[in-house]
């Protein structure tokens, strides 16, 4: 086998941010756009890792040699915290399968990611899914002992369109999720331009003393469902409206509406980690008014929801 190619789908929360990681069942959309990974090998009698990463654009932003014994650079780069996580995770990967990448073989791989990296939409969760496929690991377990997280990132990488993701007894489970809903078209994604360290967040919230927790991942739960089965925008935004209010009062966080958009006409939900990277945005307004007001708050990137969704199976909006 001289090449292999693998992908995984970039993603977004729709809904359980946070509390998907004690048990809430979470609306996940996985995107159009993700990362892939390209690998090469040759033989060698002195073995040897070479990785190379791209940008959108197709820019080189990485490159670095490994020796495959513990997986060490070959020439450490000062302060490059890429390459110290690339042998972090490589090693987790050996824990995990002792045969991986014990031949006598040079290897190259070169991964893309398909949008912005300051975007969030998975950067790292792509790249996990990725390198746990070529080697044959499992990857919840990897991403368990490198990053951490629920793993909802995880399934969407490997999902066809939208999911209800929840962990039952600690462990990962999803499912297709039909939700495809009528008013989309009066969705949008707006990047606010604050990309959050998705596992500094993490450990911000296992460090909380969350009153009542048990009862608020009931609630967000019930969201979700709600959320899937709205057959209107007014009960969607009256859905996510009640999601934000839960998780601001839990969390002590401010309503991204709050922070930046109080006058605006329709509804403003945080995604993930609170504050930075995307929100969903819902309006009964036309798009170039929409486009408009965002705009002239300097927040220029909104993207339309089946432009960044990927949908499945149509479906008629029920669970």
């Amino acid at each position: 086998m001289n090449e292999q190619y693998f992908y995984g789908h970039g993603k977004l929360l729709l809904s359980g941010e946070y509390f998907v990681m004690d048990g809430a069942q979470a609306l996940a959309l996985p995107t159009t756009v993700g990362q892939s990974m390209k690998v090469k090998y040759r033989t060698s009698y002195q073995p040897t890792l070479n990785w190379k990463s791209f940008d959108h654009k197709g820019t080189m932003w990485f490159e670095s040699d490994y020796e495959f014994w513990h997986f060490n650079p070959i020439k450490t780069q000062e302060n490059n915290a890429t390459q110290s996580m690339l042998s972090d995770i490589l090693r987790a990967v050996r824990l995990q399968n002792p045969h991986f990448l014990r031949d006598d073989m040079d290897v190259m791989v070169e991964t893309k990611i398909e949008f912005p990296l300051e975007w969030g939409l998975g950067s790292s969760s792509t790249f996990i899914y990725n390198i746990a496929q070529w080697a044959y690991v499992s990857p919840f377990e990897l991403l368990k002992k490198t990053m951490g997280g629920s793993g909802y990132d995880i399934a969407c990488a490997q999902a066809g369109g939208p999911i209800k993701f929840e962990k039952i007894d600690g462990k990962p489970q999803w499912e297709t999720a039909h939700f495809n809903p009528s008013y989309r078209d009066h969705m949008y994604f707006l990047y606010l331009g604050h990309k959050q360290n998705s596992a500094n967040e993490v450990m911000k919230y296992n460090d909380m003393n969350i009153t009542n927790k048990a009862g608020i991942v009931s609630e967000i739960s019930q969201l979700t469902r709600e959320m899937v089965q709205a057959g209107d925008l007014i009960t969607f935004n009256r859905v996510i409206k009640t999601h934000e209010d839960i998780i601001a009062r839990a969390l002590s966080y401010e309503k991204v509406k709050d922070t930046y958009f109080k006058d605006y006409w329709g509804e403003v939900k945080s995604l993930g980690a609170w504050g930075g990277d995307f929100v969903l945005i819902t309006t009964d307004r036309s798009m170039e008014e929409t486009r408009e007001y965002f705009n002239s708050r300097g927040f220029g990137t909104l993207i339309a929801y089946d432009e960044i969704v990927m949908s499945g199976p149509k479906a008629s909006g029920l669970s």
